[in-house]
C-alpha cells in the first residue's frame, strides 16, 4: 500500500475523449469494453506530459478520471458530479462517509470545467489512486498548488480506515 497518496499530487488534462453516453453502453457496469475511451484519454495526457485525464460527460459537465472520481472543494463546500454518468466507485463511498463523519455535505450535482478551474482543492478517489490530490488542470495551478487542508484531512482519515486503525469501521476490513 501507497504510504499516503495524499504526499503525491497529480497534473491532469481535460480529454478530447467523453465518457459514454449511458445510451452507449451500460455505463454503470464494471465491463471491460467501458474502459476503453479512459485508456485512449490516459495515453493522450501522458503524451502530453500529464499524469492523468479527466473526462467530461456526452453534454460537456465533468464526469470522472480514467479510473477514479472527483471531488472540488470550494470556499470550505465539497462537490462531486451526481452518479448519472459515472461510475459509482467503492472509494467514492467510502469518503461519502467521511465526509458524512465529518458533518460536511456533499453537493453532488453537475460541475463544468470553470468551477474546476476556480476551485480550492480538488481530488481524485479510486482503487488504484486511493485519494490523490490535483495540483493542476489543463496547466492552471488548482489552489495554492499543493494539497489542501481538507484533501489532506480526508486522506488521513481514508488510510485509518483501510490500515484498520478506525474501529467504526473494521467491518469493512477483511483481515488476509
Amino acid at each position: 500500500m501507497v504510504a499516503d497518496a495524499a504526499q503525491k499530487d497529480g497534473r491532469i488534462k481535460i480529454s478530447s475523449f467523453a465518457r459514454h453516453h449511458p445510451n452507449v453502453v451500460m455505463t454503470k457496469a464494471k465491463m471491460t469494453g467501458n474502459y476503453i475511451n479512459s485508456v485512449y484519454a490516459r495515453v493522450e495526457a501522458q503524451k502530453l506530459g500529464f499524469d492523468e485525464a479527466l473526462l467530461l460527460d456526452p453534454e460537456g459537465y465533468v464526469a470522472e478520471g480514467s479510473g477514479e472520481n472527483i471531488f472540488v472543494v470550494k470556499k470550505g463546500k465539497v462537490y462531486t458530479p451526481s452518479v448519472e454518468t459515472v461510475l459509482e466507485g467503492v472509494t467514492r463511498d467510502t469518503v461519502m462517509h467521511i465526509f458524512k463523519d465529518m458533518n460536511i455535505h456533499v453537493h453532488e450535482r453537475r460541475l463544468s470545467r470553470d468551477e474546476l478551474y476556480a476551485a480550492d482543492e480538488i481530488f481524485f478517489v479510486g482503487t488504484a489512486a486511493e485519494i490523490t490530490p490535483i495540483s493542476e488542470l489543463d496547466f492552471r495551478r488548482i489552489g495554492l498548488g499543493r494539497p489542501g487542508e481538507l484533501t489532506m484531512e480526508v486522506s488521513s482519515r481514508f488510510f485509518d480506515i483501510v490500515t484498520g486503525k478506525n474501529s467504526k469501521y473494521s467491518k469493512w476490513i477483511d483481515i488476509v
